[in-house]
């Protein structure tokens, strides 16, 4: 006499099924690696922050929202365990969101435009919310860094301007407080742009191309560097 067969049997995972989940966790381990990179080492910190969100953003361009999604949770968990829990969910602000957000943007075909514009935000919140958290970590005030080079700017500012008015011009702490969140909002703009710009030029070679960039863009980007 035959067993009964199992009420609900396994279904094996076909090639495709595969092949997504093991570029989402070899794409958000690659993320992890270079987090650690910017966090640890002394040198290489800008290329760094550019290449952060792209690995995310690929595969949620390649695989969808539920892949994009699962990516940042096991590069969240991954982080959790080799940096803590404190240290480790930083990640998502914001280089998890912006892998999201651009993700979606450019699986969806939306414009340059309105993945800059909103990412430039996204960009600038979760800034200040690092700089929050690890304020606290270290004990210290670490947006005084920011409010410092805002001073510098606008000291400099009004001494050019000094001579043309003939007076004698003092910034105030709101204008230092503003200063320095234009200065985050004009680096996240800087940050962003060339976000698209990198993601343009390679993932094609990738053969998951981004949204062609707006006219007065193009310019730009048809100065390929590879």
């Amino acid at each position: 006499m035959t067993p009964p067969s199992p009420r609900h049997a396994s279904t094996p995972l076909n090639r495709a099924a595969a092949h997504r989940t093991v570029e989402t966790a070899y794409l958000a381990a690659a993320t992890g690696l270079l987090f650690i990179a910017l966090y640890y080492l002394p040198v290489g910190g800008p290329i760094l922050r550019l290449a952060l969100p792209l690995p995310l953003a690929l595969v949620h361009l390649r695989h969808g929202g539920r892949s994009g999604f699962n990516g940042v949770c096991v590069l969240s968990l991954l982080l959790v365990a080799l940096m803590g829990p404190v240290r480790g969910p930083l990640v998502i602000f914001p280089y998890g969101l912006l892998g999201l957000w651009l993700g979606w943007c450019w699986r969806a075909g939306m414009s340059w435009y309105v993945g800059w514009s909103v990412g430039t935000v996204i960009g600038t919140v979760g800034l200040v919310i690092r700089v929050f958290v690890l304020s606290v970590l270290v004990g210290e005030n670490l947006w005084m860094l920011i409010t410092t080079m805002a001073l510098r700017s606008l000291n400099w500012a009004f001494g050019l301007l000094e001579p043309l008015l003939g007076t004698n011009l003092v910034p105030t702490l709101l204008q230092v407080q503003v200063t320095a969140v234009l200065l985050v909002f004009v680096q996240n703009v800087v940050y962003l742009l060339s976000l698209h710009m990198v993601a343009y030029w390679i993932f094609r070679r990738l053969q998951s191309p981004i949204p062609e960039p707006p006219p007065l863009l193009r310019m730009w980007v048809e100065l390929d560097p590879l």
